[in-house]
């Protein structure tokens, strides 16, 4: 919700949390070779999530909508994944994160 208790749209969401992910991934490349290559994979599915919304919302069907939105649901699921491995392996700080 913004300011004016008015939901704030998915698509402009999503994109905020890409930059959040590319402002992360960005930090986390000055480490270990090993921490980039979670890095790489983290920057793939937290930014892919806002592009599938966006094509969700040129969908040619109801089902081709779904589908999108589907695919952004498991690369969100996905990016949790690699967050909470980067935490856990003490690559990342929660606070951080």
């Amino acid at each position: 919700m913004n300011s004016s208790s008015q939901p704030v749209d998915i698509c402009e969401r999503t994109f905020a949390f890409a930059v959040r992910i590319v402002k992360l991934c960005r930090y986390l490349e000055r480490q270990s070779w090993v921490d980039r290559q979670l890095v790489i994979q983290l920057l793939k599915a937290g930014t892919s999530i806002g592009a599938n919304v966006e094509e969700a919302q040129a969908g040619q069907s109801r089902a081709d909508f779904t589908s999108k939105n589907s695919i952004a649901l498991k690369e969100a699921r996905e990016t949790i994944y690699w967050l909470r491995l980067l935490m856990e392996s003490d690559s990342v700080s929660r606070k951080r994160v």
